[in-house]
């Protein structure tokens, strides 16, 4: 069983928090395989998952599923694997490497060789934070932030990786860059990643 404290968000929706993503994943699991049908909405984050119920629909069911969860149910996922074209070239590739006293190509080696997992979505439409990063290279974001990151590009902060879905504002350390879309909002979905997905990258 997952631990789960429980936090009232007004009259339609309960934040659950947990200790780590690990049990973000099995309250996510949980709740999606009981297909309650007042739930209308499940938004994961990094510790904690926010569900919204139908206008007038109690929340005690949920909250009895999610604190009955499987601490091992979320680590099948949706069973969608993402595998994503790259060309290692980032601006920052060598600080990374230089940061983690590795040359560039084990930098590479390493970044491609391990498989993420999407735990959650935020930041920006699209944008998924992808844990598994090897320890090696798990480095702070940037001290200052760009202006401006081009669409595809693949970076690293913390224990996570990510593609930026669009030209934005962002610090993460630059690795690379793929051509993948990662949202199109005339798409069904419109985003690629949904929570619980893996990803690979695939050097090119």
């Amino acid at each position: 069983m997952v631990a789960v404290r429980v936090r009232r968000c007004g009259g339609r929706a309960v934040l659950l928090e947990v200790d780590d993503a690990a049990g973000v994943a099995a309250v996510v699991a949980a709740v999606r395989d009981a297909a309650l049908p007042e739930v209308r909405e499940l938004v994961p984050a990094a510790r904690t998952v926010l569900v919204e119920v139908a206008t007038g629909a109690a929340t005690e069911r949920v909250v009895q599923v999610a604190r009955a969860a499987d601490a091992a149910a979320g680590e099948a996922g949706t069973g969608t694997v993402h595998t994503l074209p790259v060309t290692y070239d980032g601006a920052d590739l060598a600080l990374v490497a230089e940061t983690a006293g590795l040359s560039v190509d084990e930098v590479v080696a390493l970044h491609s060789g391990a498989e993420y997992r999407v735990d959650f979505c935020g930041f920006a439409p699209g944008f998924g934070y992808l844990s598994g990063l090897p320890e090696p290279l798990r480095q702070p974001r940037l001290e200052s932030s760009r202006t401006a990151v081009p669409a595809g590009s693949v970076g690293i902060a913390d224990v996570y990786s990510c593609v930026y879905p669009r030209r934005s504002p962002g610090g993460w350390r630059l690795i690379g860059r793929t051509d993948t879309v990662l949202f199109d909002p005339d798409a069904d979905p419109p985003a690629l990643f949904t929570p619980g997905d893996r990803v690979r990258f695939e050097p090119r």
